[in-house]
């Protein structure tokens, strides 16, 4: 497909009418309960007992429309990198949230346009409900060629279908099936889709913390794990670039007078390797390796790309504080360290998760069980936890096979997950910090 074709192909925002409360009564005000203090009737409250079913029947009837939303924005190839086929993509989403009342704007990126969308909530004067999403892949253009887009077995398989044009797809249902019922979102929401993700968000970081303060949640739209639990905490992740100058010469003749960067690059990772094995919390993945010109030449150049994972923040300080002051272990080399993107850590927090209680009952009320567990990988709600702000991943397409050509999404957990998005944009959040925390001003003054 050529980086410049589009789809129309954006979602219904008038549905079947489905028993339940219509825009007129009981739904157009879902929760009464004080979204602050988390007192006052809850979702399953007998006033309002038709609005889990409401939201369940109609999540079904919209999900073919999102399993095709989704098989649609897969189609349009979308690799990090490539902002040519980044911005094709951006514009084919910006048509399809502005149909469901999103007001859009792009911002200019290194490598392609980052999106940032807003809806206007019930309670203005309420902090905000922040998702964050991606539309890049690790695919490079060309894959559909060998690989299309296919449905088969109760799954939709293709590269970037999980991760992430799935949770996008269905975020974007969800608003539709607000529209539908004449709702607005109880809190404004905001919503970051960055076009670089999947290489550390280096441009798309600055993008999502400027959206951070006064959020009263943080959520992903990552797959979560393939049980479908939701991701309550993530590892920190680096990459790192070692560079090597030595002094060529030839191999053969005058050895003596050079200096390879070949093998002091070698030196350099076993070393490094030796000394994380020993460092709890650290993984080391040495991802590329190149340098040097021809077999009878000694090396002038040598570089690798290290992928670091952590499990504490402490873990990573200490490593990047190791990798930025290696020395040359021969004469006539040096050594350099480029940070070239890093998230940090976001450990588990002790004390109970209040937000993963509360999508927990939402989930139970329209008849899902759900929980949460840590996930290994990184993205950026990396960003939020490590800020001790109420942050859960993992809200996406259920599935498995990310960055893996076996990648696809179970057709049957798009109706629930459609359900279970729609809920939490209607109803209230409860309070998700203590009193005695740094609340954003709005939540104090309500408190």
């Amino acid at each position: 497909m050529s980086p410049h074709t589009t789809t129309s192909t954006s979602l219904p925002t008038a549905l079947p009418t489905a028993d339940g409360p219509t825009p007129d009564g009981p739904a157009a005000d879902p929760v009464s309960a004080d979204p602050v203090s988390g007192t006052g009737p809850g979702v399953e409250d007998e006033a309002l007992p038709t609005l889990p079913d409401t939201l369940v029947a109609r999540a079904r009837t919209l999900s073919g429309a999102v399993r095709r939303r989704c098989a649609d924005l897969a189609r349009i190839e979308s690799p990090s990198g490539d902002a040519e086929r980044l911005d094709a993509l951006a514009e084919e989403l910006s048509a399809g949230y502005r149909a469901t009342g999103a007001e859009v704007r792009r911002e200019r990126g290194a490598a392609g346009d980052h999106l940032l969308l807003n809806w206007r909530g019930q309670h203005e004067d309420l902090p905000h409900l922040l998702f964050v999403g991606h539309h890049d892949t690790v695919w490079p253009a060309g894959i559909l060629a060998d690989w299309p887009v296919t449905e088969h077995d109760g799954v939709l398989s293709g590269p970037g279908v999980l991760d992430m044009k799935g949770g996008l797809a269905l975020l974007e249902g969800a608003f539709a099936l607000l529209a539908d019922l004449g709702l607005r979102p109880y809190h404004s929401v905001r919503v970051v889709v960055t076009s670089d993700e999947e290489v550390g968000s280096p441009d798309g970081r600055r993008v999502v913390e400027r959206q951070l303060p006064g959020a009263a949640a943080v959520l992903g739209l990552e797959p979560p794990h393939e049980d479908g639990r939701l991701k309550t905490a993530r590892r920190g992740v680096s990459r790192v670039r070692l560079t090597v100058t030595g002094h060529e010469a030839h191999a053969g003749s005058h050895p003596e007078d050079g200096t390879s960067a070949v093998d002091e690059l070698v030196d350099q990772l076993v070393a490094v390797r030796d000394q994380l094995g020993h460092q709890p919390g650290t993984e080391l993945n040495t991802g590329r390796i190149r340098g040097g010109t021809r077999a009878n030449v000694v090396a002038g150049q040598a570089e690798a790309e290290l992928g670091l994972r952590f499990a504490t923040p402490e873990a990573q300080r200490s490593t990047l504080d190791s990798l930025a002051h290696l020395t040359a272990l021969r004469p006539g080399a040096l050594i350099t360290t480029e940070v070239l993107s890093s998230r940090p850590a976001w450990p588990e927090r002790s004390g109970g998760n209040a937000l993963l209680h509360h999508v927990r009952s939402l989930a139970a009320a329209l008849g899902q069980q759900l929980d949460g567990a840590p996930a290994g990988g990184a993205g950026d709600t990396n960003l939020a936890g490590a800020r001790g702000l109420p942050t859960l991943d993992g809200l996406g397409a259920v599935g498995a096979g990310p960055h893996a050509r076996d990648e696809h999404i179970e057709l049957d957990q798009l109706a629930p997950r459609i359900a279970l998005l729609a809920g939490l944009l209607a109803v209230p959040l409860p309070r998700l910090r203590p009193r005695s925390g740094a609340a954003p001003e709005a939540v104090r003054r309500r408190s």
